[in-house]
């Protein structure tokens, strides 16, 4: 049963990906990226990571995506006028609907089943202490790339959003 659930998440995780890569309207996309993001998380659950699948929905459905619609909101960016002001249609939500029921349904089946619970997996416990210990000092130096990565796109994101506002202000460039 483990088996046809991972190829049941693993097509959820490319569709949904498809899905965000093909959408004209950014929220869209970020919507369709957070339903793979959560594919991937029960992906790693069922592996037996759960600290990675931990990681994969806290880090990245949750502050990754909150970056990008900021983002877009500080961008402005908008899919353009539509003639029809009613909203979307059932037709577009659909997909999302479809990608939804179906990662609930594993994930109820995830709980049900507990994949890990049934292997002989040894328990593993760090302390806060020794896990910090290892983050920071035999990788120091994967960390602080990524802060300088996180801090580039930080200012990268101010200066795009402020030279749009400065051109319609008429300010200096």
């Amino acid at each position: 049963m483990a088996t046809y659930i991972f190829y049941i998440l693993g097509i959820i995780a490319v569709v949904a990906t498809a899905m965000a890569i093909t959408r004209r309207n950014p929220v869209h996309s970020i919507i369709y990226l957070v339903n793979s993001f959560f594919a991937l998380a029960m992906l790693f659950y069922l592996l037996g990571a759960p600290l990675v699948a931990a990681w994969e929905v806290i880090i990245y459905a949750g502050a990754i995506m909150v970056l990008f619609l900021f983002i877009i909101m500080m961008l402005e960016l908008s899919p353009g006028e539509r003639a029809d002001r009613q909203g979307p249609g059932p037709l577009q939500w659909l997909p999302v609907l479809l990608l939804g029921a179906a990662l609930i349904g594993c994930t109820l089946l995830l709980l049900k089943l507990d994949p890990a619970g049934s292997q002989n997996i040894p328990t593993w416990y760090a302390s806060p202490r020794d896990f910090g210990y290892v983050l920071f000092h035999e990788y120091a130096l994967a960390i602080e790339i990524v802060s300088f990565q996180l801090l580039f796109a930080a200012v990268g994101a101010f200066y795009v959003g402020r030279a749009g506002g400065r051109k319609e202000a008429g300010g200096i460039k």
